[in-house]
This record gives structure tokens, C-alpha cells and sequence, in this order.
């Protein structure tokens, strides 16, 4: 009995020590495979990435060709359980899930009656429920989902305001709000594998002051947030804030975010590229990308231990352990 538990006890220790160093390759080169519209996405499935450049769905297969899978201004995508692809179309508002025979399903269009703002990212627990967030960047004209007092857009000072929220998919067009507090603009999204945690990219980027941050939430058996269990991992201060972000079997967390040329709105402290950090909010170690913006990341290749990221248009690579 002893002897096992020392045993187990020492699994723990060495995951928990392996999760605290960097994964990537040692001396590992990012490649950087061309401006090839690699805006977001980005998803693996097959041998091929597929990724977005604000028109189309690219697909770049085992060939090294790059070809067009989808005509459809998209953002974030991912393969439910069953090999679909789901994507969030910012363009047309909604969330949708291309079948197998390629009819196109949708999943989400409204939320009590009014359209969703701009439908950013997305992520799927173990139930195959699907998390979505919902931001508005740029104009705020035709913004339908309003409610007295929500959110926590500044600008508003009282009375009715538009809704970046959060949103869970159960089924084909049954949909409810998550409600993340002291979240502003909710943009990328995962959850933890064991669906114990949410995990929120609120960017607010494009405003004075606004949020940066990568938040972690605690969820409920129904998949819920626990009131009071908002948890502030790592803060992006004035720089430009978090984007996608994907979870490896180790907890780490590898978040796409920085920018290297200033705006009105964020300074160049933080450069673009992939963070990674502990579970517990720590800088691991950090990947640079060009040119702006580093938006998104997802592993794949033949063994699963590269990782993609999605940068101005551009496709980087590089080798993890």
C-alpha cells in the first residue's frame, strides 16, 4: 500500500514539475510558412490545418497546397467528437457545423429572438457542448442583444447597453448565456479537459483602459459559472490583450497575444506571439511571431506536438517535446 502511494504520489510530482517548463524544443526555429490567409482558426483534423482569413475557410493539406474549403467569412473553428467542423461565422452571425455530407447545420443564430454581435471563438466540453463567445471590435451599429445595466462596456454610463457575452450550445438552436462577471470582451475561449474551468480572453483592446486579461472561471455539473470564482491568471496592462488560446495535456496554457507596432490603444510591452504559461498564470515562455496580429494557435502534425499559430495572415510552426 505504501509503495504505491509513493508511487503515485511521484506521477503527480513529475506532471506537476512538467508542466512548469517550457515545451517547446530545445533550440527549436519557428517556421514561418508565408502569408498564406492563416488570419484564425486555426483547427487540425486528417493530416490538414484549416484556418480562416476573414473570407474563406483555407485548408492546407499533407501536399503543402493551400486551397479554399468554404467561402464564408469565419473566425474561430474547431472538430466536435464526431470529425465536423464548427465554426463560428462572423460574417453571417451565427455558429454552424458542416456535416460530412457538406450540408451546413446551424447551431446558433439568435439568442431570444435577436441576433448574436460577431460570434469570435469557440470550444467544446466532454458532453460535446459547445461555449462561444460573442465581442463586437469596431462599429457597435446593429448591435440587437441589449439589457438594462449588462455588461461592462465603458462608454455606457446607465440604462440600456449592448451584450458581449458568453453562450452555450446544447443542441441545434438551444442556447443559453453563461454569465462570466467583470468580463468587458469575452474573445478566446477553452475549457479546462475535465470541464472543471472556463477560460476567457477578454480583450478589451480598442479602448482606453480596458480589460486585457486571461480569466479563469469555475464551472457547475450543468456547465454553469460559480458565482465569485472570477480568477485573473495574467494581464496584458496596456498592450494588446489575448486572442485564441488552446490547453495541452499538462495544463499549460498557450495564449496568442502582443502586438509590435503601437496604437492609440496599446503599447509595444508585450510583442506578439504565443505566451505560454503555467496553469497558474506563470510566463513559461513566450514564441515570436510577425507581423501583427498574433491571433490564434492549435497543435496537430502527424504526433500532435507542433503548434500552429495564426499571425497577420501568416502560418508559424514549431516543434513542442
Amino acid at each position: 500500500m505504501i509503495s504505491k502511494l509513493l508511487y503515485v504520489c511521484s506521477l503527480v510530482l513529475l506532471v506537476s514539475c512538467s508542466s512548469q517548463r517550457s515545451p517547446v524544443v530545445s533550440r527549436a526555429v519557428s517556421k514561418d510558412h508565408g502569408h498564406i490567409g492563416a488570419g484564425e482558426g486555426p483547427a487540425w483534423k486528417n493530416g490538414s490545418l484549416y484556418f480562416t482569413d476573414g473570407k474563406h475557410i483555407n485548408r492546407l493539406g499533407p501536399d503543402g497546397k493551400t486551397t479554399v474549403f468554404r467561402h464564408n467569412a469565419s473566425n474561430g473553428l474547431l472538430f466536435d467528437h464526431e470529425g465536423r467542423l464548427v465554426a463560428c461565422e462572423s460574417g453571417l452571425r451565427r455558429v454552424t457545423r458542416t456535416e460530412k455530407d457538406g450540408s451546413i447545420t446551424v447551431l446558433a443564430e439568435r439568442f431570444r429572438g435577436k441576433r448574436f454581435n460577431t460570434p469570435n471563438d469557440l470550444c467544446m466540453d466532454s458532453k460535446g457542448r459547445i461555449y462561444f463567445t460573442d465581442p463586437r471590435y469596431g462599429s457597435r451599429e446593429g448591435m440587437e442583444i441589449i439589457e438594462p445595466g449588462a455588461g461592462c462596456i465603458r462608454g455606457y454610463l446607465s440604462g440600456d447597453v449592448p451584450v458581449e457575452g458568453v453562450y452555450l450550445i446544447d443542441s441545434p438552436g438551444k442556447v443559453t448565456r453563461i454569465h462570466c462577471d467583470g468580463a468587458e470582451r469575452p474573445n478566446g475561449i477553452f475549457i479546462s479537459p475535465d470541464d472543471r474551468f472556463l477560460y476567457i480572453a477578454d480583450n478589451n483592446n480598442n479602448t482606453h483602459g480596458g480589460s486585457r486579461k486571461l480569466i479563469r472561471y469555475e464551472l457547475n455539473a450543468k456547465g454553469d459559472v460559480k458565482a465569485g470564482t472570477r480568477k485573473v491568471l495574467f494581464d496584458w496592462k496596456d498592450g494588446r490583450g489575448p486572442d485564441g488560446m488552446k490547453m495541452d495535456a499538462q495544463g499549460r496554457i498557450y495564449v496568442a497575444a502582443g502586438t509590435n507596432k503601437a496604437t492609440e490603444f496599446e503599447s509595444t510591452r508585450f510583442k506578439a506571439g504565443c505566451y505560454i504559461l503555467s496553469s497558474s498564470g506563470r510566463l513559461i515562455d513566450f514564441i515570436p511571431t510577425s507581423p501583427d496580429e498574433c491571433c490564434n494557435c492549435a497543435f496537430g502534425g502527424a504526433d500532435g506536438k507542433t503548434l500552429f499559430i495564426t499571425s497577420g495572415g501568416h502560418l508559424w510552426s514549431v516543434p513542442l517535446k
